[in-house]
C-alpha cells in the first residue's frame, strides 16, 4: 500500500516547483507579466465574456446606430447600432478558438512528424521534407486563401488551413532539434536500457524538444488569430454576422473617412494586444517549460 502511494507526492512536489519557478519568471520579467497578464483577460472575455456582456452582440438598434463611445456604449454602436464592446468581448471566444485549435492540429500533424522525420532519417524524413517543401512553395496566405475558398469558410476550414500553412514551421523545428538529439549520450543510455525506439521519441526526446516548441506555439497562437482576421477582412473568413474581429475592422474601415472611426479602432486595438500577447508570452513559456532554466 505504501509503495503503491510514494509517486503521488513526488508528482505533488514536482507540480509545486514548477508554478513556484512559474511564479518567479513572470515576477522576475515585467514583460513576460504583462504578457500573462493580457493573456488572463483574454481567456476570462473567452471563457465567461459571452454572459457578462451589457448587451446582446446580434441584436440591431437603428436609432442608436453609429454613436460614439459614451457610458452606456463603451466602445460606442456601429452602423446598425449593435453594441461594439459586447462584440469585441463575444469575438474574443471565437478567435482565440481558432488559434488554440489551428495550433494543436499542427503540433499534432508538424510537431510529431518532424520529431519522427529528424529521429529516424531515410524515407521519414524524405517524405516530410518534401511535403514541407511543397507547402512553402506557395505565398502561406494565397494559399489559406485557397484552401477556404475550395472547402468553404467555415470555422473548421479555417482552421484547417492555419494548419496546413503552418506545417513547415513546425516540422522543420522539430526535424532539426530531434536530429541533434538523437545520437545524445541520455539517448544511447535509455536504447541500452532496453528502452524501444517509439518509448524513447516520445519519452526522451519530445519533451527535450518542447521549450523550443513552446516558443513555436505561442507565436503561431498570435498568426492564427492574424490570418483568421485577414481572411474574414477580405470576405472569406467568418461569416457575419458573427462577432469576430477582422470583420469588424473590416466593416469598420469604411467609416473611418465620415468620422467613426470608433467602429475599426476597438476591435484593431483588441487584435493588436492579443497577437502582442502571444508574441512576448513565447520566451516566458520557453523559461517555465526550459528544465535548464530551473536553478
Amino acid at each position: 500500500m505504501s509503495v503503491a502511494a510514494t509517486p503521488a507526492p513526488a508528482q505533488a512536489s514536482a507540480a509545486v516547483a514548477t508554478l513556484k519557478h512559474a511564479r518567479y519568471i513572470i515576477g522576475e520579467n515585467p514583460v513576460t507579466g504583462v504578457a500573462f497578464g493580457i493573456f488572463v483577460l483574454l481567456a476570462l472575455a473567452a471563457l465567461i465574456g459571452p454572459f457578462i456582456v451589457p448587451f446582446d452582440p446580434l441584436a440591431s438598434d437603428t436609432a442608436a446606430a453609429l454613436n460614439s463611445p459614451s457610458a452606456k456604449h463603451w466602445f460606442g454602436t456601429d452602423q446598425l447600432g449593435r453594441d461594439i464592446f459586447s462584440r469585441v468581448v463575444v469575438a474574443t471566444r471565437l478567435d482565440l478558438g481558432i488559434a488554440i485549435f489551428s495550433v494543436a492540429l499542427v503540433f499534432a500533424l508538424g510537431g510529431l512528424s518532424g520529431v519522427a522525420a529528424g529521429y529516424f532519417g531515410g524515407w521519414t524524413d524524405r517524405v516530410v521534407g518534401r511535403l514541407a517543401d511543397t507547402i512553402m512553395a506557395f505565398p502561406l496566405f494565397v494559399l489559406a486563401m485557397g484552401i477556404v475558398a475550395a472547402l468553404g469558410n467555415t470555422v473548421t476550414n479555417i482552421v484547417i488551413a492555419t494548419a496546413i500553412i503552418n506545417f513547415p514551421l513546425y516540422a522543420r523545428v522539430a526535424r532539426a532539434e530531434a536530429n541533434i538529439r538523437r545520437d545524445a549520450g541520455f539517448v544511447q543510455a535509455a536504447r541500452l536500457c532496453g528502452n524501444s525506439e517509439m518509448r524513447i521519441l516520445l519519452g526522451h526526446i519530445l519533451p527535450n524538444i518542447m521549450p523550443i516548441m513552446m516558443v513555436q506555439m505561442s507565436l503561431t497562437m498570435g498568426y492564427a488569430i492574424l490570418n483568421a482576421a485577414g481572411l474574414s477582412f477580405i470576405g472569406l473568413g467568418v461569416r457575419p454576422p458573427t462577432p469576430e474581429w477582422g470583420i469588424m475592422v473590416a466593416e469598420g474601415a469604411a467609416f473611418i473617412v465620415s468620422g467613426e472611426w470608433w467602429i475599426a479602432f476597438f476591435p484593431g486595438v483588441t487584435l493588436m494586444l492579443a497577437v502582442f500577447c502571444f508574441n512576448l508570452l513565447g520566451d516566458g513559456l520557453r523559461d517555465i517549460v526550459d528544465p535548464q532554466r530551473r536553478t
